[in-house]
């Protein structure tokens, strides 16, 4: 039985796209990043411990396998987690403005017997933002729980000059790379009827 230890929405949706069924794992990992740990393993770490504190609550199943997954913004090393508040996103959308950024998402699953784990590392260029369009941006609530104060698949996309890697991974878990690891556990992924 595959589970998504995960409270996001998006990661439910995505995962959904395989075409498996999984059951939810509600839980809440502490995400801090320790002094001197390098951005890539700290999102790595994260993803892990998300997957084994969801393995934990179902130990109880013998055939239980259990997703978790990380998703960070980097630019110059420095790990832009989700905003306090709207001046705090206001700072991030600034630093982000006519650079180019990485997204790191790490997927982990684990079972009681094994474990694997794959990244996907995305870079994403922002065209130049002047302060209105920030503030109006902000006006709404889309920056709202989000990592770099943006979601891909909302109003930030219009930023967005060029992506080199993963959309899916950009929204919170890469697809393609999470279908392989799947399929390293015996769980084919399966396309899903498309309701007209």
């Amino acid at each position: 039985m595959l589970y998504l230890a995960s409270q996001s929405p998006r990661r439910r949706e995505l995962l959904g796209r395989l075409g498996l069924p999984f059951g939810l794992i509600d839980l809440d990992v502490p995400e801090q990043r320790a002094p001197g740990e390098p951005a890539e393993d700290y999102v790595r770490r994260v993803a892990r411990e998300k997957a084994g504190a969801g393995l934990l609550q179902v130990m109880g199943n013998p055939t239980a396998v259990v997703l978790g997954s990380d998703t960070e913004v980097v630019l110059d090393d420095e790990v832009f987690g989700k905003p306090r508040d709207a001046a705090d996103a206001a700072a991030m959308l600034r630093r982000l403005s006519g650079r180019t950024h990485q997204v790191i998402s790490a997927v982990s699953l684990v079972s009681p017997s094994r474990e694997l784990q794959t990244v996907s590392i995305s870079d994403v260029s922002f065209a130049a933002l002047t302060q209105a369009q920030i503030e109006a941006y902000l006006a709404g609530d889309q920056w709202q729980g989000k990592a770099g104060a943006y979601a891909i698949q909302g109003f930030a996309e219009s930023f967005i000059t060029r992506l080199s890697g993963s959309y899916s991974g950009v929204m919170g878990l890469p697809v393609h790379e999470t279908a392989a690891l799947l399929r390293q556990f015996g769980l084919e992924p399966v396309p899903t009827v498309a309701t007209p």
